[in-house]
């Protein structure tokens, strides 16, 4: 049971503290947060046409468009602009709750990545570390990776940097933490 909460404790670190960079200092995710000095303007319109929280992509069809309608506004789209845009009538100061919310996550994954590592007969340090490797590309490429097939995300490179560090990090942890031989 020490093996397994330390093991997770510091894999969950590792991760939330690459996250952490990732975010921050190395600001690898900058291309999708860009500034525009238009933004007091482009908000103001926004919080004056839309009405609720949510999700929109533009151009778009009503929620009960014929599939005829969906096909002519794609059409008539082609070649133009779109967008997607994720509004909030408000900001929130969550910081202290989305960080321990994260810590937690990443516990949960790393437990998760440990009992799927205990399930091997033959562990070693390199086959944790592929075995992690593994984890980093199925996440990259469940989500950011088939995010940005369908809408051309702007930080698909840093996600892929995330995956691989963070979980090649913990590859490098357990592999020393939880090797045996045979």
């Amino acid at each position: 049971m020490k093996q397994w909460i330390i093991g997770s404790l510091v894999g969950a670190l590792l991760i939330f503290t690459w996250q952490f960079a990732s975010w921050t200092f190395l600001n690898l995710h900058h291309p999708q947060q860009k500034y525009t000095p238009h933004q007091d303007t482009i908000l103001a319109f926004l919080s004056e046409h839309l009405g609720a929280d949510g999700g929109f992509y533009l151009p778009s069809t009503p929620k009960r468009a014929t599939m005829e309608e969906q096909q002519a506004l794609m059409e008539q789209s082609i070649g133009k602009p779109w967008a997607q845009v994720f509004y909030h009538k408000a900001m929130k100061d969550n910081m202290n709750r989305n960080m321990l919310r994260g810590v937690l996550i990443n516990l949960v994954v790393v437990l998760l990545f440990m009992w799927v590592l205990q399930l091997m007969q033959h562990r070693s340090f390199r086959s944790i570390l592929l075995a992690s490797l593994a984890v980093g590309l199925i996440v990259f490429f469940n989500e950011p990776y088939t995010t940005h097939i369908w809408f051309e995300t702007f930080d698909l490179n840093a996600s892929l940097v995330d995956a691989l560090v963070s979980w090649g990090l913990v590859g490098i942890w357990l592999g020393w933490w939880m090797k045996k031989e045979g």
